[in-house]
């Protein structure tokens, strides 16, 4: 796989987004968030990422060292992407929950695991 365009939201369809990512590299996470929510996630830049509609309708959840912006749909709770930095570095990232991709089977993906449990 390559980068490539995708359009993605939440299930409601009030969160909106277009993004180039590549899907060769998406990443499952036990940590006690993804673990719950089920997230592949694949990573981009954030200049990658366009938010097409729904500013208003998100809201933020940090936890465990706030680094990482989780931001869900206030209407129906999913959380379609996140934003944050990595460590030792100032550059912002985005998450994308890849469930949230439209016409694309996370499934069928060869998804690497991070142990984000033990960090």
């Amino acid at each position: 796989m390559a980068v490539q365009q995708y359009a993605g939201g939440c299930q409601c369809g009030a969160v909106r987004y277009e993004v180039e990512v590549d899907l060769a590299s998406t990443v499952t996470c036990n940590c006690s968030r993804c673990q719950r929510l089920g997230s592949v996630l694949a990573f981009t830049s954030e200049d990658k990422f366009k938010l097409l509609q729904g500013k208003e309708h998100l809201t933020e959840y940090l936890f465990n060292k706030g680094v990482v912006h989780h931001l869900f749909c206030k209407i129906c709770g999913i959380e379609s992407f996140a934003r944050g930095t990595p460590p030792n570095s100032d550059k912002l990232f985005v998450a994308i929950n890849v469930n949230c991709l439209d016409g694309v089977e996370p499934r069928q993906l060869n998804s690497r695991h991070f142990d984000g449990r033990s960090i």
